[in-house]
């Protein structure tokens, strides 16, 4: 009588060590109910539900339109105002919201990390496509003003548009990755987040125009504002769906495609030491928590 040998047992992992992104996405199910948990908690009880969606960017559109568009006159110094506002407002948002969620996407879910073991990663990965569920709404809202202002799709303006929004993604995603993993250890960053939005808000060209920075701030400033990867992303955003219904008279900031190409690589970069910092900070995510 032959004994057959039990196979061998696999080799014992650390707490936390799940196999990072590939895992994430592997483990889809998981993904699409997280998803869903957020959507149904952030609407739980509410009337409108997903339509707050259009609420929110109608009613902040309206603010800036009328404050600075109407009442200090930049409506009347930027050609067709509304759509250059709103298309950049929406890119904007997409970062903000991102970034807001993905910093309290694992101590929002603490229950799940310290009794359920699955890969962590899932937690900020849910929060970034539910602020691209959120971005939906806002695209299609310029992509409709942006015809009714004569713009017709062109692969010179649709490139500027997903080279634009891979950015904000990419980036976005990065940062997500490693606010979420250090919030864990210092709640004061969710505070942080917070004040950071007004401070991302005023510092890309969507409620003025970048022309400003350039005729009333110094050189440096000027170099250190062009600088950010935001800037190159919403003057894509807007080359998109803005200027193809303008009278195209409008200077964008020099060397535009070169430094959108320079801020995709430092979103990259962005995202990769995010990805390192989440996948070594994990460990102690339950124990913390």
């Amino acid at each position: 009588m032959t004994i057959t040998q039990p196979p061998p047992a696999a080799p014992m992992r650390p707490p936390g060590d799940s196999g990072g992104l590939r895992e994430t996405f592997r483990n889809k199910y998981l993904l699409r109910l997280l998803v869903r948990r957020e959507l149904r908690s952030r609407y739980k009880g509410s009337f409108l539900g997903l339509g707050w969606s259009y609420v929110r960017p109608a009613v902040q559109f309206a603010v800036y339109f009328y404050v600075v568009g109407v009442f200090l006159g930049t409506n009347r110094s930027v050609e067709d105002f509304p759509v250059y506002l709103f298309s950049g407002m929406v890119l904007i948002n997409l970062f903000t919201e991102t970034l807001h969620s993905t910093t309290r996407s694992v101590t929002g879910n603490a229950p799940l990390v310290r009794k359920v073991f699955l890969p962590r990663e899932l937690f900020p990965t849910a929060s970034t496509l539910v602020s691209l569920v959120h971005f939906v709404p806002g695209l299609l809202i310029v992509m409709v003003a942006s015809v009714a202002s004569g713009w017709r799709p062109s692969p010179v303006a649709l490139g500027a548009g997903v080279l634009g929004l891979t950015i904000i993604v990419v980036l976005g995603f990065g940062v997500g990755l490693a606010f979420a993993a250090v919030n864990v250890f210092f709640r004061d960053l969710e505070q942080v987040v917070d004040i950071s939005m007004i401070v991302i808000t005023w510092s890309v060209p969507m409620i003025y125009p970048w022309t400003h920075v350039r005729d009333h701030a110094p050189s440096w400033v000027l170099d250190l504002y062009l600088a950010n990867p935001l800037v190159s992303a919403i003057s894509l955003f807007q080359r998109a769906f803005w200027y193809p219904g303008t009278d195209q008279t409008f200077a964008f900031p020099p060397d535009l495609y070169e430094r959108a190409g320079v801020a995709l690589a430092e979103s990259v970069l962005v995202f990769l030491a995010g990805r390192v910092l989440f996948a070594r900070m994990q460990k102690r995510f339950a124990q913390e928590l």
